[in-house]
Order: C-alpha cells, then sequence, then structure tokens
C-alpha cells in the first residue's frame, strides 16, 4: 500500500527541457485506492508537476504542457484551473474545459493562449432545490390545518412526494379533506449537528389524476392504496430553514416545482458517515488550507455534502464553533463523481501543505458562527 512521504520524487525530464527536475507527486491516499481505482491521483503517478526554478513554463511546448495539466487532474476533474500567462490576460481564474473525457482547447502557445475564462458563483444550491431534497429525504411531516373554532391543529402523516413536481400526497380514509387551507413542515436530521426543513403550504385536496399518485405512493412504502383515499396540497409557497433558530426564506410554487432535488440525495449520508469516520486528517487539513482562517481548529467535522460541495462544522477553543461551506472545483452529479473530487482535493491539499504545490485557487472567507456546541 503507497504511504504518502514528505520528499517527494523526482525524475529527469528528459531531452528537450535542459535537465530540470521535474517533481513527482506523492502516491495517492488510502482511500483513493479503496474507493476510486481510476481517479486523477492513480494517474498523476504517470505524470508530472514542473518545478521550473528560474525557467517559466511558457518555455515549455504546447504539447507538453497540455499533457502534464491533463495527467495532473485526470479524467475525474474536467475542469484544469490555471493562472493567468500574462499580465494582459483578463483577471480571474482560467480553465480548460474537457467534452466528453477528452480535453478542448485551441492553444498556441502557453503565453498566447486563448482559454476560457471561467466564473463560477454558484457555491451552494438554492433553496428551492433544498426544499425538494428535504421533501424526498423525508417520510414524515407535521400537516397543520384549522379547526371548526379556527385553531390550528398539527398531525403527524407519513406523505411522499410526486417526482415532476415536488407536489406531497397523502392517504386519508376520510373523505371530508378538501379544498381546506393547510401546511406540512418537514425536517430532516443531518448527524445531530443540523436540522434543515421547511413548510409547505397550500390547498389540501383531491388530485385531477389519482392513478399516477397511487403509483408514486406504492413506490415510496410499497402499499396498494385505493385511490379515493389519495390527497394532495396544491402548493402556493415554501418556507426553507438551513436549520433551527434561524431565519427562513420564502421560496416561490414555480420555483419549487421547476426546481430539481440534490442527486446526492441518496447517498449523502452513507458518503458522510465513510468520510468523518476514515478521513478525520483531511477534514482538518481542509479547514487549513481552502478556508481562510486566523485561528487554530481543533476539531472538523463534514456535515452534509451535495452536488456542489460540503458544509464543515469546525471548533477553536478560543474563537467557538463555526460552519463553513467548501465548494467542489466542479459540480458532481453521482457518488462515485463526489470521492473522486473529494480525493483530489485531498491530494492537492496535502501538497499545498508541505509546498509541493502553490494554492492557486481563492479560499473561503465567510464563516457562519453556530450556537450548538455539539461537534
Amino acid at each position: 500500500m503507497h504511504q504518502r512521504t514528505s520528499r517527494p520524487w523526482k525524475h529527469s525530464a528528459g531531452k528537450g527541457t535542459r535537465n530540470r527536475t521535474v517533481m513527482m507527486p506523492p502516491p495517492p491516499s488510502r482511500w483513493c485506492q479503496r474507493e476510486c481505482r481510476r481517479c486523477s491521483c492513480h494517474q498523476s503517478l504517470n505524470a508530472s508537476t514542473l518545478r521550473l526554478g528560474t525557467e517559466s513554463v511558457c518555455d515549455l511546448s504546447e504539447e507538453m504542457l497540455l499533457q502534464i495539466q491533463t495527467r495532473q487532474f485526470g479524467a475525474a476533474c474536467p475542469r484544469v484551473k490555471l493562472a493567468p500567462a500574462s499580465a494582459t490576460k483578463r483577471s480571474g481564474s482560467v480553465w480548460l474545459r474537457r467534452k466528453n473525457g477528452d480535453l478542448k482547447c485551441s492553444v498556441a502557445a502557453a503565453s498566447t493562449a486563448q482559454l476560457e475564462v471561467k466564473s463560477e458563483s454558484k457555491t451552494k444550491p438554492f433553496p428551492a432545490e433544498v426544499s425538494r431534497t428535504l421533501m424526498e429525504l423525508a417520510k414524515v411531516g407535521t400537516l397543520c390545518t384549522l379547526t371548526e373554532e379556527g385553531l390550528p391543529l398539527g398531525t403527524g402523516v407519513r406523505f411522499a412526494v410526486e417526482p415532476e413536481h415536488g407536489t406531497p400526497l397523502f392517504c386519508f380514509n376520510s373523505s371530508d379533506n378538501t379544498n381546506i387551507p393547510s401546511s406540512l413542515h418537514v425536517q430532516f436530521e443531518q448527524f445531530g449537528l443540523r436540522t434543515p426543513q421547511c413548510t409547505v403550504q397550500g390547498t389540501l385536496t383531491k388530485p385531477q389524476d389519482p392513478k399516477r399518485f397511487v403509483s408514486v405512493w406504492r413506490k415510496r412504502f410499497g402499499e396498494e392504496v385505493d385511490q379515493d383515499s389519495i390527497y394532495i396540497i396544491a402548493v402556493d409557497r415554501v418556507l426553507q430553514l438551513e436549520d433551527i433558530q434561524e431565519d427562513g426564506v420564502w421560496v416561490t410554487s414555480s420555483d419549487y416545482s421547476n426546481a430539481q432535488p440534490d442527486p446526492l440525495r441518496d447517498s449523502a449520508h452513507n458518503l458522510v458517515t465513510e468520510i468523518n469516520t476514515n478521513n478525520m486528517e483531511d477534514i482538518t487539513r481542509f479547514c487549513n488550507v481552502y478556508v481562510d482562517l486566523d485561528f487554530l481548529v481543533s476539531e472538523a467535522k463534514m456535515i452534509w455534502v451535495d452536488r456542489l460541495g460540503f458544509d464543515m462544522r469546525l471548533s477553536s477553543p478560543h474563537r467557538g464553533m463555526f460552519e463553513v461551506r467548501i465548494p467542489f472545483p466542479r459540480e458532481v452529479t453521482d457518488e462515485k463523481g463526489a470521492k473522486s473530487t473529494f480525493n483530489c482535493m485531498s491530494q492537492l491539499a496535502w501538497e499545498v501543505e508541505r509546498n509541493f504545490q502553490h494554492p492557486h485557487f481563492p479560499k473561503v472567507k465567510e464563516l457562519k458562527p453556530v450556537r450548538s456546541s455539539l461537534l
């Protein structure tokens, strides 16, 4: 099994490079070998990250530059981030985009490369997407209606969600539950550290196509129900909260119905559990490398992961407890992509920590203080 070492490997660059020293990245992490055999860390063993001393990287040929960057990041990272080649370049990050597994770029020389400038401002899902995800993950909630006296009454119910528009549906024996103003409150606990929640407001009514909702209920609970017992909430708006005792955000019915639940929702729990169990050293290193901190982190833990990044809770003995959002360098669509991207970030953080790489990425500056003392 490969072990990380504090000394980089050295390799001769061969002809045409004037005997420059090429610094090889360290072996891949054990988590990478176990879970992601084809990630970029394995591919980088056959590549090299150049340390050219006083000579500029612009002296390299176009072919060598593309080959180095392609192999260093591998198939797991479809965007390769480079520093601008000259002062005349527009400020910001420069990316090479990968399409269908092949690197697509037109380059005449490294110093005059025409590269696509990619500014990625979206680092977390929108509230509508978070609400759709919570509704998909939860199976029980609190349905609130008004009594004849006008008093609110809440009862615990099971519910399913119609996948196209996120419409919540129920199975009731009573036939009197029609056209009633109501709300459904749903919450989902994330490892005892955070409890995001949403409240769907609308009208409790009968669906126009009950057969379609019967199949949704069968898929969710494995039960056959009479179509006459199916009810839905026609959604008017949704209140989404990131945690208990925090301010909420109102989501319109159109935004809610047009949003899609997170693709990692079914695997996020197992993924976070595995990382918190087996990769505590990497998580702490993430705080020191990817977050702009002016204090020492004594402990850190991942809270949740989605297609755009992950949330972490960190503690300091003198500053208290904080939450921080660390975005992925690219969007992921499944569990395999999330593991591969996490491993790439872990490898890069390890190299930056030992000064094998320079941090050519913006550090996270936003920290959210939390009142809870749990970690």
